[in-house]
């Protein structure tokens, strides 16, 4: 079987296609792992049928991620690529559904709708190619060149503008979760100013002399996000006024 091309994408890789050229890129993803832990025993210790089983694949999805991140930043691979892009795709949506039916009561319909137009947002900034000082849908660009608008994170953009307009919202109404979702969309901001900057970085961390970049510093941050986010919704995701169908 013929080896997948290398895909080398982060500052702590630079060239090198062996299994551990991202060391720090790739243990990093612990704090996933331990987030979807301490999260499974939290919810362990709700009152039982507290949550349903959206709350669960939640935090198993968090576990995904953990193990798809590991994975491509140490196959760094096409096929890793996926195992590291969908878990979180997939997270992004289903909180954001469960955002909208549980934290701001809306009914099904309307949630799901939300939750389309939202994939439609990502899919429009993850689209979008940044090019000489131009941005848009580009077509005559050399397909080798790398047109990833803020280092390929523009797609993440929507998800932290949902926390942030979700957390006010909730705020205005003094729901409880308002400051862990609030709290999760201005860490997320770090994160993602870390994962946007980390090869043009490169040069200035280091460590003894090996360029490690921040795309680390963006799973440990992410990861801290996602926990937050997790135990806002096992907190106070649960029955929290009536439900309108």
């Amino acid at each position: 079987m013929r080896n997948e091309q290398k895909i080398f994408a982060y500052c702590e890789r630079g060239t090198d296609p062996s299994f551990w050229a991202e060391p720090l890129n790739a243990v990093t993803n612990l704090g996933f792992i331990l987030a979807f832990a301490y999260c499974v025993g939290a919810l362990a210790n709700r009152p039982k049928g507290e949550h349903g089983p959206w709350m669960h694949f939640l935090v198993w999805t968090v576990l995904a991620i953990g193990v798809g991140s590991f994975l491509f930043h140490t196959l760094a691979t096409p096929r890793a690529a996926l195992a590291d892009v969908i878990p979180i795709g997939v997270f992004m949506l289903a909180y954001f559904g469960y955002a909208l039916r549980r934290f701001l009561q809306f009914n099904m319909v309307v949630t799901l709708a939300g939750v389309f137009g939202f994939a439609a947002l990502i899919n429009l900034a993850q689209s979008l190619r940044c090019h000489r000082g131009r941005i848009g849908f580009l077509t005559d660009v050399p397909a080798f060149e790398n047109t990833a608008c803020l280092n390929g994170s523009l797609g993440y953009v929507p998800a932290f503008l949902a926390m942030a307009v979700i957390g006010a919202v909730l705020a205005l109404k003094s729901h409880p979760a308002a400051r862990y979702v609030l709290a999760a969309a201005g860490i997320f901001a770090v994160s993602l100013t870390f994962r946007t900057f980390d090869r043009a970085w490169c040069e200035i961390f280091t460590l003894e002399g090996v360029r490690i970049g921040t795309h680390f510093l963006w799973h440990i941050l992410n990861s801290l996000t996602l926990f937050i986010l997790l135990l806002a919704a096992i907190r106070h995701g649960h029955h929290y006024g009536r439900l309108r169908h």
